[in-house]
């Protein structure tokens, strides 16, 4: 085993296993601690972006806070920090009112004429309200955290990605990549653990929410390597406390006398969640390129005292790599701009294409396009396109590298890859052949295509692309012309590819308030939560929701429950 793969077992299964083992049941007035270990107004579980935003506006408004986050502090890599640091803040100008009907399409869709039903209904316009009036000041809210922060116009992002949804045209939809460079810095360049004034993306995000609780001194306290496993109900019901567990296996007793906040995140690395809610193969089929920090531990501790779940099986995902790396006995994935790049295909199992590469990094269907992945095909009663394949030549192979270097899990070092892709080949990942026809018989070959390539079909269907990039016209899928290019110049390469993402987006039920409820719909007293836990973005999804769900969310959050009356013990 590698040094590298001895780290990651080291430092990841650790805090997976604790994660995963199973829980005590919540526990009653009687089982209450004798002694508080320590207290605040406020239990913060988990310290990424959504976290982090909870406790700087709690502490604000007046009340003490403790984080508590699974991480050490010198390997902190939450999905904040890994991610492209892309974040929505529309134009101030903008229609308030068209702005509140996008935010209700995206979450929910009922106000779209042809929608069959309503994701959220119960909660969708209170949330859109709430959406349209602090999300236009997420950029001012950074910049009030930390006045050399920058927030950058990233192409692609800035306008409204769904232009056929209700209030599109008029509410000014914005986004910007948090920078503290000037010069911005691309995806391929890394800014983890790099000086403040030199970091960009996810990184200089997460920097800035850093200085925000660093401003607010006493009043947040962050407890490092010291994931919650429990939460304390009071005798009246409310939730007056948590457990957690200390890196040396100390049980530490935290009284939050206002509220406790669930900002966990989802459940990329939880086995028996994704084989539960994800659809297709969960385990093998799928790949996630966040933090593997994302145990789904605090949907865990929610239903256990009773909380409801809600559209778990959402995911803010396309088709990516699924790398050699495991965690828990997944793969680890990578962020895969390649896909629908110039000198690209991809096909399914038996050699065909089946959509428009473009889809799979385009807006607006690049974050769900993992339905096309997973498609049940009802008469062979298997998944066609699990895995698919991405197919292309030695032309592409040294113009860029096929993953993003600077974010994600190559960009924190879970994941090792080179700018040529020389790694990845040695290593089996890639295959690699000096005719179609090979490189048809080796994926014929590798275990996960169980002999379904069919050579002939892979050589027709790269005839076919070939003319279509002649023509300057994909007559099949009609893919954007100006990626339309050949794949001639072997030697050829195929990488397999899955559904996956960053996150999971489903899991709590919880109301616009973030008060997690029960099935019944009845709020559990001081629970909330925050974040991919509880996406609201559970029709669709544009880039950079999640940090702006972090933001909008946490900021309304943090305010009510400053104000919250003490919970009864």
């Amino acid at each position: 085993m590698s040094n590298r793969r001895q780290f990651l077992k080291g430092a990841v299964s650790g805090a997976v296993a604790a994660a995963v083992a199973p829980y005590a049941a919540p526990a009653s007035a009687a089982e209450m601690p004798k002694k508080w270990d320590m207290t605040a107004d406020v239990v913060v579980c988990g310290f990424g972006g959504a976290g982090a935003t909870t406790a700087i506006v709690a502490a604000q408004n007046g009340a003490t806070v403790i984080v508590l986050e699974k991480n050490p502090e010198n390997e902190h890599r939450s999905n904040t920090r890994m991610s492209g640091g892309i974040f929505h803040s529309p134009d101030k100008d903008g229609d308030k009112k068209a702005l509140k009907d996008y935010a209700q399409a995206m979450f929910s869709g009922e106000n779209i004429p042809w929608k069959e039903e309503g994701e959220i209904p119960e909660y969708s316009e209170k949330l859109a309200e709430i959406w349209a009036d602090l999300c236009p000041t997420n950029l001012d809210f950074m910049k009030s955290l930390d006045e050399q922060f920058i927030g950058g116009t990233q192409p692609g992002f800035n306008k409204a990605s769904f232009g056929n949804f209700p209030g599109a045209k008029d509410c000014k939809y914005n986004a910007y990549r948090a920078s503290y460079s000037k010069r911005m810095k691309n995806f391929n360049q890394v800014s983890y653990k790099q000086p403040k004034l030199e970091t960009s993306s996810g990184e200089a995000f997460w920097l800035c929410l850093a200085e925000g609780v660093k401003k607010q001194g006493d009043k947040v306290k962050v407890v490092w390597e010291t994931p919650a496993f429990k939460l304390y109900k009071g005798a009246s019901g409310d939730i007056v406390g948590v457990a957690a567990k200390t890196k040396s296996g100390k049980v530490l007793n935290v009284r939050a006398k206002k509220a406790v906040v669930l900002a966990t995140g989802g459940y990329e690395y939880n086995k028996a969640m994704r084989e539960a809610f994800l659809e297709g193969p969960g385990v093998d089929g799928w790949a996630f390129y966040g933090t593997t920090s994302n145990t789904g531990d605090g949907i865990i501790m929610g239903t256990e005292v009773g909380a409801g779940l809600q559209k778990v099986g959402k995911a803010a995902a396309r088709i990516i790599v699924p790398t050699q790396v495991r965690c828990n006995g997944m793969r680890l994935g990578s962020i895969t701009p390649s896909v629908g790049a110039p000198g690209t295909i991809v096909v399914d199992n038996f050699g065909k294409r089946y959509e428009a590469e473009t889809k799979v990094t385009d807006n607006p269907s690049r974050y769900f396009f993992y339905k096309a992945a997973v498609e049940f095909d009802i008469n062979t009663l298997s998944y066609a396109r699990t895995p698919s394949w991405l197919v292309f030549d030695e032309t592409l192979r040294l113009r860029m590298p096929l993953v993003n270097l600077g974010i994600s899990t190559v960009g924190f070092g879970f994941v090792k890859w080179d700018a040529k892709n020389e790694e990845a080949i040695k290593s089996g990942l890639i295959l690699k052949a000096d005719s179609i026809e090979e490189l048809a018989e080796k994926i014929k070959n590798h275990p996960e295509n169980k002999h379904r390539m069919v050579p002939e079909n892979l050589v027709e269907t790269l005839k076919r692309f070939n003319s279509f990039c002649d023509a300057k016209k994909d007559a099949d899928f009609g893919r954007r012309p100006e990626t339309l290019a050949k794949i001639e110049k072997g030697p050829f390469y195929a990488m397999p590819l899955v559904a996956g993402g960053p996150n999971t987006k489903g899991g709590l039920l919880a109301d616009a308030d973030r008060r997690v409820l029960t099935w019944a719909g009845q709020p559990i007293p001081h629970l909330y939560a925050v974040g991919e836990i509880d996406s609201v973005l559970k029709f669709v999804y544009q880039g950079g929701g999640n940090l702006a769900e972090c933001l909008v969310y946490g900021r309304h959050t943090g305010k009510l429950i400053a104000k919250l009356p003490e919970s009864k013990l």
